[in-house]
């Protein structure tokens, strides 16, 4: 039997839907000439690529989101179907295009440039008629773009309180440090307390910390405070996990052969989630999400391929 078999009930992730150009590249950028590079145009957004990830592996997913009334909307939500997500609540609206992100990435990191579009049209409406239908969601994830963005916050605060007034377990990405340290990491914290899981990578862990310089193990602790379980996501050095006092770290099995970074902390939740949602030991939880964010990084662009 999978983990996912096991799992009772349906994920709904809150989040974004976006088009992706990636351009992964290797060295460095040569500013105002030319780089070589792979250019992929793909289906992105935090959001639509864990419940993609999830989907792959076999849990009942549905996406929260808003895309345009344009070819690019029609085209992403096609993916997203044909990828076993549900997305019968992901509303179209004309009056704004969908969501693109320019992606700049090499072997270490990604940059984006992000136009988010539609995304920021989630309203706690887009919330209310999803868990409003579906009486059988056993968990929420949101997207921590959702709260980053000012006019789709409302959306994403009204996600988390009507989950936990319906005793549905919680998971939060932090999704992007810059983002965090213009809106301030303790106002971003207070938001997300008492979810079930808070995940964030060494960056926006320091991010919501306002600590430079802090290790990953002490960071978890921390934001232990804010979570049952906080989760620091370390790229090719594994993961670190807090909660109930204990800390927790798991590097890869073998080292991933890195091509495209974006994605992988999407990944990683998803195989993360996946596992935790089946009842799966701390350790085991780790394995299955560093194993996914391997994955996510061997291929061009955030979602399985």
């Amino acid at each position: 039997m999978s983990a996912a078999s096991s799992i009772e009930g349906r994920v709904l992730v809150i989040g974004d839907i976006v088009t992706d150009i990636v351009a992964a590249h290797s060295g460095s950028l040569a500013l105002g000439s030319d780089t070589a590079a792979t250019i992929r145009v793909t289906g992105g957004g935090s959001g639509g690529n864990t419940a993609a990830w999830l989907a792959l592996l076999g849990v009942s997913v549905d996406l929260v989101a808003v895309a345009g009334m344009d070819v690019a909307g029609t085209d992403r939500l096609a993916e997203l179907e044909g990828a076993g997500v549900g997305c019968s609540y992901v509303r179209r609206s004309p009056n704004a295009p969908t969501g693109s992100v320019i992606v700049l990435a090499n072997e270490a990191e990604r940059t984006m440039l992000c136009d988010r579009g539609a995304n920021l049209l989630l309203e706690p409406s887009d919330v209310d008629a999803a868990l409003g239908a579906r009486l059988d969601v056993a968990h929420l994830h949101l997207s921590g773009y959702t709260l980053l963005d000012e006019r789709s916050r409302p959306a994403g605060r009204h996600a988390l309180a009507v989950a936990r007034a319906r005793s549905v377990t919680t998971s939060v990405d932090a999704a992007s440090a810059a983002p965090l340290r213009r809106i301030g990491g303790a106002a971003f914290l207070e938001w997300v307390r008492g979810v079930d899981v808070l995940l964030a990578n060494l960056a926006e862990a320091r991010a919501l910390l306002n600590q430079t310089d802090a290790e990953p193990a002490g960071l978890a602790l921390a934001l232990s405070r804010f979570a049952r379980r906080a989760v620091v996501k370390l790229g090719s050095d594994g993961a670190v996990m807090a909660g109930d006092d204990a800390v927790r770290r798991h590097g890869p099995e073998r080292p991933a052969r890195v091509v495209d970074p974006t994605g992988a902390g999407d990944a990683f939740a998803a195989g993360l989630l996946a596992s935790w949602l089946a009842g799966d030991s701390a350790e085991a939880q780790l394995r299955a999400a560093n194993r996914m964010g391997g994955r996510a990084v061997a291929a061009v662009g955030g979602r399985p391929t």
